[in-house]
């Protein structure tokens, strides 16, 4: 028995170490001698190319204006760029707000019908006209060169998506400094994948994809943004990612409302990976190596922290060891945090991070349960937000 509870307990810590600093730190040494770092200028007007802007946008009442007025102070040729607010399904007043901006050439695609976000994106796409499709959401506003460093990779023929910079607004509290510090994390991690040629994904609320390379995705799929990005790597495409196109949004309201967000995404992530070989480049090796450790094994790490508690209980029954000990109490002390973080007993830096990754890990295991008890809900449910702030400081 013992040797079972030893090889849950390291087997369980191995993994989680591995998922969240052995990935990354191979991931640095691999960049350091035979990554390539390739920055790409911004074209002259001339050269741009046209541009689909195409924004979801469903009930979002409170904040479409605000986005549409972001949106057109771009610093982008207007004859270059269409935009196309989808807003499928809204019974609120987003569909009259965006028909205000028709004079300065904003398109309305709607239909009383909701079939969820996916349905709504891919009716708006069979109506851009620009060579460049990029996808944004109504909650996110962008810097105003945004657009420009979007589309200026694009000048090499083999990327064939481009992924922005999401970041964080600063100034909510501890949820806010955790979901900032997350993405600052996940940023870092594309810019190495991108140095070894391509990167793994890419923010629906950022990215951009040549047209000819956009197929219509199936409208069951809940994560759409890593869907596309995948089949495109299945090809032989790449993503790229570049941290100077800037999207930048708000928390959501409650860490309940964070953690319906990151349930919905982690249980599209789990129907992805239930698709199997039909998305991983096995041709590929090293990025089937980036997806599996970046994308797929990410999302079973509240299996291992399980694991990793029980198989310390276990071996704490059979022989009190001095190490089992001190794991145990550390365990404790990151779910103590993380139950006082959440009451809001214990605020700043020393709670925050225990309680971000507990709460996102839970998220994940509900999102586990949700997808294997058949309950992935491809309709986009929307969550608490707090009110858009176009000159809030950004993380």
């Amino acid at each position: 028995m013992e040797p079972l509870l030893q090889a849950l307990l390291w087997g369980s810590v191995g993994f989680v170490l591995y998922v969240y600093l052995g990935y990354p730190l191979l991931l640095v040494l691999l960049a350091g001698v035979w990554g390539e770092k390739r920055p790409f200028s911004p074209q002259p007007n001339a050269q741009l190319p046209s541009v689909t802007l195409i924004i979801a946008a469903y009930n979002e009442e409170a904040v479409i204006a605000t986005k549409l007025q972001n949106t057109l102070a771009l610093d982008y040729p207007t004859d270059k760029l269409q935009i196309i607010v989808a807003a499928d399904g809204s019974h609120d007043a987003t569909p009259k707000i965006v028909q205000q901006f028709a004079a300065q050439g904003v398109l309305l695609s709607f239909t009383p019908l909701r079939q969820g976000k996916v349905a709504a994106i891919n009716r708006a796409a069979a109506q851009a006209h620009g060579t460049i499709l990029a996808f944004s959401d109504a909650n996110n506003l962008y810097t105003p060169d945004t657009l420009r460093q979007l589309v200026a990779p694009f000048v090499d023929p083999a990327i064939g998506m481009v992924s922005g910079a999401k970041l964080i607004m600063r100034g909510d509290g501890a949820l806010g400094d955790s979901e900032g510090l997350y993405w600052r994390y996940e940023s870092q991690i594309k810019s190495w994948q991108t140095a070894l040629g391509t990167t793994t994904g890419a923010p629906g609320e950022v990215m951009a994809i040549r047209r000819e390379l956009f197929e219509m995705v199936p409208t069951t799929i809940i994560n759409d943004d890593l869907y596309l990005a995948l089949r495109l790597i299945k090809q032989g495409v790449n993503v790229h990612y570049t941290p100077l196109a800037r999207s930048y949004e708000r928390v959501s309201l409650t860490a309940k409302d964070e953690m319906l967000r990151r349930t919905r995404m982690v249980s599209g992530h789990f129907q992805l990976m239930s698709l199997g070989w039909q998305l991983l480049p096995l041709r590929r090796p090293l990025i089937a190596w980036h997806i599996v450790s970046h994308k797929y094994a990410r999302p079973l790490v509240p299996l291992a922290m399980v694991g990793a508690l029980i198989g310390n209980v276990g071996l704490l029954f059979i022989n009190v060891d001095l190490f089992c000990v001190i794991l145990f109490a550390a365990q404790v002390g990151v779910y103590g945090l993380a139950w006082l973080g959440n009451r809001g007993w214990v605020n700043g830096r020393l709670a925050y991070l225990p309680t971000f990754l507990v709460n996102s890990n839970r998220a994940a295991l509900h999102g586990l349960c949700q997808f294997l008890c058949g309950q992935p809900i491809h309709q986009w449910q929307r969550v608490g937000r707090r009110k858009l702030k176009a000159k809030q400081p950004i993380s």
